[in-house]
């Protein structure tokens, strides 16, 4: 089959790999529709080279028909059209009871210290083949995949994969009061979504910062209030003033460890990528630091005893933070991967809604794209090229 592989900082290739096959009973083989390129994915195309070895498969946000199950799947059948979550889990264990689904403890990389396996996403989460590809292996499909009905598009349904349960829980987790305000920072595919979301949930002030004109138009057409990042002198006082003097109520970082505004650190995150593994492994794990502009802007734009939601990927184990004004503001903090099917009852039926409430079609700016057009675009992506926001690749 052919797949998206990473073979080194700034390099992906598609090429001609083993089909995948069962390996458990509760596998599934799915023939992959359409699978997007995701901002996480930007990570692994430069900061987290380290994790990652030539030839593996990327991609985490994938939909597709079910091709073969095994003989443990019973809820799902060949030719089935489903939508599968970023994160593995089994469904059963004591985190997956409580919904705390990317946080399995039977899919837990405890040799690494993290979280539930991700598709598509290093050594560090279990070094499984992604979704960017023709044919994907699916673990724990008697509990993960989204089983679809109707002919809706695909666009309707990738977003479930990811993004759009992302954006969710985000929001969730900015603890917006009635009649208060959210701010977005970042206006990429989940501060978009997020707005949608935060729009859905009834939230009456949306506020939202980028630097990217078409993101913040897109933000503009959904009805949020725009802060330019690099048109505005003061960002938290533009925030203050739009907030009765006090800041938002809550604040969601939807950027992550590579924001703009941080170039010493962008420097020693390049320099520390380009060490042999174990020294670059060792650098991150031990001293490594994020560009963190966007995380201490979400801390001081946060209203005193407001909630800063982090959906943003960071990494550093040594990056500093401002203790002193979270501590004095009364700040609570939420993060961390998304429980994608905590959100999928809820999300799906929105999805399938004939009026499209959250604009799901229509949200890709690069949709359709040939499998093998997906170097070029993991570059366009990254370089914010051609108003680019969404790809969708179909194999």
């Amino acid at each position: 089959m052919r797949a998206v592989t990473w073979h080194g900082i700034e390099d992906v290739r598609v090429e001609e790999v083993p089909d995948p096959r069962i390996q458990q009973p509760t596998d599934a083989i799915v023939r992959v529709t359409s699978t997007a390129i995701c901002g996480s994915d930007l990570h692994l195309y430069k900061v987290l080279a380290p994790y990652l070895q030539p030839g593996d498969i990327l991609g985490h946000e994938f939909m597709g028909i079910v091709e073969e199950v095994g003989s443990g799947v019973d809820n799902l059948a060949v030719g089935d059209r489903v939508v599968v979550p970023f994160n593995i889990s089994c469904g059963s264990c004591w985190m997956c009871d409580r919904k705390l689904y990317a946080q399995c403890e039977t899919t837990q990389n405890r040799d690494q210290g993290k979280g539930a396996s991700l598709f598509g996403y290093t050594s560090m989460y279990g070094a499984v083949p992604g979704g960017q590809a023709e044919l994907v292996r699916v673990p724990h499909a008697d509990f993960g995949p989204i089983k679809l009905d109707g002919d809706l598009p695909d666009e309707r349904y990738l977003y479930l994969s990811d993004i759009l349960p992302t954006a969710w829980q985000g929001v969730k987790y900015a603890d917006v009061p009635d009649g208060g305000s959210l701010l977005v920072l970042g206006l990429g595919p989940v501060g978009l979504m997020a707005v949608r979301a935060a729009r859905q949930m009834g939230i009456e002030t949306i506020v939202g910062v980028d630097l990217e004109r078409p993101r913040l138009d897109a933000a503009a057409a959904l009805g949020a209030t725009l802060l330019d990042y690099e048109a505005e002198d003061d960002i938290p006082a533009a925030v203050r003033d739009l907030t009765a003097g006090r800041g938002a109520d809550g604040v969601l970082d939807a950027v992550g460890m590579e924001s703009h505004g941080s170039p010493v650190s962008e420097r020693v995150i390049g320099a520390a990528s380009r060490l042999p593994k174990p020294a670059a492994r060792a650098a991150i794990e031990h001293a490594g630091i994020d560009r963190l502009a966007a995380l201490h802007l979400a801390i001081d734009c946060a209203r005193r005893a407001g909630t800063v939601s982090v959906s943003g990927v960071y990494g550093g184990a040594m990056s500093p933070m401002p203790l002193m004004d979270i501590f004095d503001k009364g700040l609570t903090l939420r993060h961390g991967q998304c429980h994608v099917r905590a959100w999928t009852d809820e999300l799906h039926r929105l999805a399938k809604d004939p009026s499209d409430p959250l604009e799901l079609e229509g949200f890709a700016t690069h949709p359709g794209v040939p499998l093998d057009n997906a170097p070029e675009m993991y570059e366009t992506f990254q370089k914010k090229q051609d108003g680019c926001i969404k790809v969708i690749l179909q194999p």
